[in-house]
């Protein structure tokens, strides 16, 4: 059985992310999609297109071996909808990156763009790591301008 072509662009996604191909991410996305990080908890602002591009130019310089994998996917055609379980891994300059996400993605009639991404991301992750990464890519912004 063919996936379906919303299944492929969410795959399409995942395998963009594994190349760190930022331009391909946005390219998937329908130019008023919004992301949206959860639990609201963690009170992060939704972002845009370009701005989570700007997010991932960022992190693109400082991880490496960035590996997502898909554990698990539930899709509802008729709702133009797809939850997918992720695992990532990666290294980076703060250390190994490891979490796991849950995306619920909304997609266009066509099934070729998403239209709005919930990301549930583990809070752990978030409260340890992230400092530690974002000290690290202070360090690496300063490091680059010194030698500009």
């Amino acid at each position: 059985m063919t996936a379906s072509t919303q299944r492929q662009t969410a795959e399409a996604v995942v395998g963009a992310f594994n190349r760190m191909d930022n331009e391909a991410i946005i390219s998937h996305r329908s130019p008023d999609c919004i992301r949206y990080i959860l639990p609201s908890s963690l009170g992060l602002k939704p972002t845009n297109n370009d701005q989570y591009k700007s997010q991932l130019d960022k992190l693109k310089l400082i991880f490496h071996n960035f590996c997502l994998t898909i554990n698990d996917v539930v899709e509802d055609e008729k709702a133009r909808r797809i939850c997918m379980w992720l695992s990532a891994r990666a290294d980076t300059a703060a250390g190994e990156y490891i979490n796991e996400y849950m995306w619920t993605l909304d997609f266009d009639e066509t099934g070729t763009k998403i239209t709005k991404v919930n990301e549930f991301v583990d809070t752990v992750v978030n409260r340890d790591f992230w400092p530690r990464l974002s000290e690290a890519m202070r360090a690496h912004q300063a490091d680059r301008q010194g030698k500009e």
